[in-house]
């Protein structure tokens, strides 16, 4: 079982840069894909990004792909997600999420979830 914890969101203008990190309990970390979604006011959570256990592959939302780069420190149990070029759509409560692969795009096959972190854009 994993708990996680994000931090690093806040507010950011149009065009500006945030960094996410989200610290995993657990030592099995290193085992699980890790995911990082979004959710705004009255909308859907929605796929980000996600990235493979080992770190080798990727993959992200069309809408951030060249923006945004998801890494993972399986040493130090704690995965990123690099904000650039950021857009008022982008303002959203981010939440990192362990499972079994990183091509999984639908929340319900996550099986582990962090309380999320605020990141509102200004424009």
């Amino acid at each position: 079982q994993l708990q996680m914890v994000e931090s690093g969101g806040g507010l950011v203008q149009t065009g500006g840069s945030l960094r996410l990190s989200c610290a995993a309990s657990g030592r099995l970390f290193s085992s699980y894909a890790m995911g990082w979604f979004r959710q705004a006011p009255g909308k859907e959570r929605e796929f980000v990004a996600a990235i493979r256990w080992s770190g080798g592959n990727t993959h992200y939302a069309d809408d951030v792909k060249g923006r945004f780069t998801i890494s993972r420190d399986n040493a130090k149990n704690t995965v990123f997600l690099q904000m650039n070029s950021l857009k008022p759509e982008d303002t959203a409560v981010y939440y990192c999420a362990a499972g079994n692969s990183y091509l999984r795009l639908r929340p319900l096959e996550y099986a582990y979830w962090g309380q999320g972190t605020q990141v509102t854009v200004s424009s």
